[in-house]
């Protein structure tokens, strides 16, 4: 099986990207972030014509996540059970599905903005409700994974400098802190190589040459647990996807799985 997490930066914008890049690369799961637009607006036909089912979890503009299978889709969950509220409503942020055999979560999580703004601690405190959501499946015995845009960068090591980042988001003690809690229920980091350079980036702004000087940031994860770790065969970053008109400013993971092992 080949599973992947893409934040596409609004699908509707992506779609002819995103449709030849699942028909080259032959992905059987595709965990999506940002879709930016409502339930009704998904384009589950086009997919569909692929040979994809689809379950999504978005009400609007923006954020928005969905999982694409051409493998099943088995016992979808929306949302985030026990999730936060932000100003009001619970936010389209989390999807969870069966697909062949793998139980998965498709994530998009907060970005928290600046240190000092609500927006951080609802970031907080929608990482310590992921945590005790996903805890009894990351126990399990069947292969399981949280996989999408974390907002986090896990390490140093994760951002090409991390000085530039000092005080800001992404970085924080407190949100390394949160992803350690998180990979304590019995997950591990799925850790992909590069196919360019020695750091997999996912992500890279567009001002400023960002993406061509390389200056970039590990924030989309896949966080697995024992069942699912023992069957990687391979995981990368495919670049490739980020350049040229009409990118996504983040980069696909895609993780290949041999269930049999």
């Amino acid at each position: 099986m080949r599973i992947a997490t893409y934040n596409v930066n609004s699908i509707t914008a992506r779609l002819p990207r995103l449709l030849a890049w699942l028909e080259s690369t032959g992905t059987d799961v595709l965990c999506v972030q940002e879709t930016k637009c409502s339930a009704e607006q998904f384009p589950h036909a086009e997919l569909r014509e692929l040979g994809y089912e689809s379950a999504v979890n978005a009400t609007g503009r923006w954020n928005g996540v969905a999982l694409l299978s051409k493998v099943g889709l088995e016992d979808v969950t929306l949302g985030l059970p026990g999730g936060p509220d932000y100003e009001g409503v619970q936010e389209p942020r989390a999807i969870s599905a069966t697909c062949g055999g793998v139980r998965a979560w498709s994530v998009y999580v907060p970005n928290g903005r600046e240190v000092e703004h609500d927006h951080y601690g609802y970031k907080l405190h929608w990482f310590r409700s992921l945590a005790e959501a996903v805890a009894e499946d990351a126990a399990g015995p069947r292969p399981f994974a949280v996989l999408g845009d974390f907002n986090v960068a896990p390490t140093d090591e994760d951002v090409y400098d991390p000085a530039v980042f000092e005080g800001a988001t992404h970085v924080t003690p407190a949100e390394r802190a949160a992803l350690e809690a998180l990979r304590s229920a019995g997950l591990r980091d799925v850790y992909p190589r590069a196919l360019k350079y020695d750091r997999p980036y996912t992500f890279w702004d567009y001002r400023m040459l960002a993406f061509p000087k390389n200056r970039g940031m590990r924030i989309d994860l896949v966080y697995g647990n024992e069942a699912f770790t023992k069957a990687v065969t391979d995981a990368y970053v495919d670049r490739e996807e980020r350049k040229g008109k009409g990118a996504s400013d983040h980069a696909p993971v895609v993780v290949d799985l041999d269930l049999d092992r």
